[in-house]
């Protein structure tokens, strides 16, 4: 029995000897690291790996903050409301069981407190609460949450008065587009410049949802203030009111809205309230109106728009000659609706038909023959509109010189306008029935019905062709301008011509439904001012006529 215990002892040791070498290894590793790992921590130069957004603003935003180095991160919160009653959810409403007869318990009273004199204070008020005078001014970033503490529903963000540097700009250019529903961005009084506009004016497009861009109080220099609404902008709102924008600026804005060549088809509303625009200014926002069918409202209240100004940008709204390079591109679009064969492949050369050619190569099998007649039935009709297209370019060039007479109502261009406005109906139903095509096919296919200004039907008049103005844009306001009644009178008479032009058909538009124009350089007494109002009075959708006291409408 004792050699055995001994060789039980034995054993037992044996084994806890082994135990401890396994134990002692396994703490050697976690206390002695490999050597690339060692090496990694001890590198202090080496540059951390970039920040990838998850759609979370808050944690977003303060960890792009970190890994710029910034020492004070503005803190992300939510936008402030006026508080709710303080009434509480169930009251008046009767009990789950359906005892009617039972009545809510009133809330006891709260006691009066009484100042030294005895007499009763005035609790505070409960329409707002007070904060440290000093928090208000610290900057932050103020969002509104589609859902409640669910940081990835940002769908609106404000920030006041604080400056958007370079970095900071840079921040935002990495966490906004992932943001899926944000559609309003306001930046008042936030020290833009030319680079961090610019920078915005790139990375707004990728918010697929941004519709609404607020940068009031944002003065730059150079202006750059067109990058907004490129060809790839989504903006459908922008507001630029207190800018000091000035001529310069509006030239490129008007630039921006139209072209004979490309006009911004997504920007529905243009503030530009408190700038410097005086008529040259007026005069490239005209411009642009000439070509642009989808804006819907400009502002230029307290501007410095005169006489000048507003006789252009009425032109624009009632008709107006096309230019040079207008009439150029008319015709360019005009021969391709004429021509649909013209972009198609050019037919097969006639050096194969020669008869200087080996015999091998004119000769074929009777069934080659059968499958080239059909393509010479194309050929002569490409040579016939071949022919047409030579004897128009021919007219086109007497008509520059002066020489022949242009384009009327009735010539083949006013035609073909006129088809290209009757087809985009028909092309629409073909769109219904077909329904396999994908999304990309069916946008380029309304691009594509989208008639273009150039194509309306136009007049010959006093050596010029005249087309119809825009009768898209509804809302004008030019309050607190130097108009006098000369500009008045251009008004005037551009409001008449859209009333006629459309009262019969309203395809193009309806014209001037709201136009504000007091507090310029006429009395509201004058003739003109008054049969202004009177015509826009009638037009405006908001307008209830009085009620006589018979009981009928005037």
């Amino acid at each position: 029995m004792d050699r055995q215990d001994t060789l039980w002892n034995k054993s037992n040791v044996i084994q806890k000897v082994r135990m401890g070498k396994k134990v002692e290894k396994a703490l050697s590793k976690d206390k002695n690291p490999s050597s690339a790992t060692h090496v990694e921590d001890d590198n202090p130069n080496k540059t951390p790996e970039p920040y990838k957004c998850i759609g979370n603003f808050l944690t977003d935003f303060n960890e792009l903050c970190k890994q710029n180095g910034m020492a004070v991160i503005p803190p992300v919160v939510t936008r402030p409301k006026p508080p709710g009653p303080a009434s509480g959810g169930n009251e008046g409403k009767p009990d789950k069981k359906g005892d009617k007869n039972k009545q809510p318990v009133p809330e006891p009273e709260p006691e009066v407190e009484l100042n030294e004199d005895g007499e009763p204070i005035e609790p505070p008020p409960k329409t707002y609460s007070t904060r440290d005078k000093f928090e208000y001014f610290k900057p932050s970033v103020q969002v509104e949450l589609d859902n409640n503490d669910k940081w990835d529903s940002v769908s609106e963000i404000f920030i006041r008065g604080w400056k958007i540097d370079t970095p900071m700009m840079d921040n935002f250019q990495q966490s906004w587009p992932t943001l899926e529903r944000l559609h309003t961005i306001n930046l008042w009084y936030t020290g833009l410049s030319e680079d961090t506009l610019h920078t915005l004016a790139v990375f707004l497009p990728q918010c697929t949802n941004i519709k609404n861009v607020l940068l009031d109080g944002n003065p730059v220099k150079e202006e750059n203030w067109a990058e907004l609404i490129g060809e790839e902008s989504l903006v459908q709102n922008l507001s630029l009111r207190h800018c000091k924008i000035t001529d310069k600026g509006s030239a490129g804005l008007g630039r921006a809205l139209g072209t004979a060549k490309v006009a911004n088809t997504k920007l529905l509303s243009l503030n530009l309230t408190g700038n410097d625009i005086g008529d040259p200014g007026a005069e490239s926002l005209a411009g642009g109106l000439r070509m642009n069918r989808t804006l819907m409202s400009l502002t230029l209240t307290s501007n410095k728009v005169g006489d000048k100004g507003v006789a252009k940008i009425s032109e624009a709204l009632s008709r107006f000659p096309l230019s040079h390079e207008e009439v150029v591109e008319r015709r360019k679009l005009i021969s391709d609706r004429g021509s649909p064969e013209r972009n198609k492949s050019p037919p097969p050369s006639r050096r194969a038909e020669s008869k200087d050619r080996p015999g091998s190569v004119r000769s074929m099998t009777t069934q080659d023959k059968t499958k080239q007649k059909p393509s010479a039935k194309k050929k002569d009709v490409k040579g016939r509109d071949a022919k047409e297209e030579t004897k128009t370019v021919k007219k086109d060039k007497e008509d520059t010189r002066g020489g022949g007479k242009r384009e009327t109502r009735g010539t083949r261009g006013a035609s073909v306008a006129a088809e290209a406005t009757k087809t985009m109906g028909k092309t629409k139903d073909k769109k219904k029935d077909k329904g396999k095509s994908s999304n990309q096919e069916a946008e380029n296919m309304d691009s594509q019905d989208l008639i273009n200004p150039l194509l309306e039907v136009a007049d010959y008049m006093d050596g010029q062709l005249w087309i119809a103005g825009n009768r898209t844009l509804i809302n004008l306001n030019l309050a607190r301008n130097n108009i006098s009644e000369t500009g008045m009178s251009s008004l005037l008479k551009a409001i008449q011509y859209q009333t006629t032009l459309t009262s019969g058909n309203r395809s193009g538009g309806t014209g001037l439904m709201r136009l504000v124009i007091n507090k310029n350089s006429v009395r509201p007494e004058n003739e003109v001012m008054a049969k202004l109002s009177e015509k826009m009075m009638l037009k405006d959708p908001f307008y209830k006529p009085p009620i006589t006291p018979e009981g009928e409408t005037a």
